[in-house]
């Protein structure tokens, strides 16, 4: 591992302590420019709590660095109090049987 994707994971590793929720995304919450994303960020907004995110087409480093570090090869992901939820079917899917709330109500509550 070079210098730099030792310092993009840092990065990553700090992103994911930092924040209780943050998704990794193509676009913004306000402009997904996929449709998985598009549905990961519907899901959690309808929770209604506020999350971070990380625009992975406009840093290519973590686009590149993220899948090998999570060991998960798609986006968007999801981060929980510094887990791997998983992408957008594992988040539409857990926000149907009303486990995303829960988890994300949790999450923000305890941070």
């Amino acid at each position: 591992m070079d210098t730099v994707d030792t310092n993009t994971i840092d990065k990553i590793k700090k992103q994911i302590s930092d924040n209780a929720v943050i998704l990794y995304m193509k676009g913004s919450p306000e402009a997904p420019q996929c449709g998985f994303s598009a549905r990961a960020v519907q899901c959690i907004d309808a929770c209604g709590v506020d999350f971070a995110s990380v625009d992975v087409l406009a840093n290519p480093d973590i686009r590149q660095a993220l899948p090998g570090y999570a060991d998960w090869p798609t986006f968007p992901q999801l981060y929980v109090k510094g887990e791997l939820i998983g992408g957008s079917d594992i988040i539409a899917e857990m926000y149907q049987q009303g486990e995303l709330e829960t988890l994300l109500r949790d999450a923000v509550a305890v941070s």
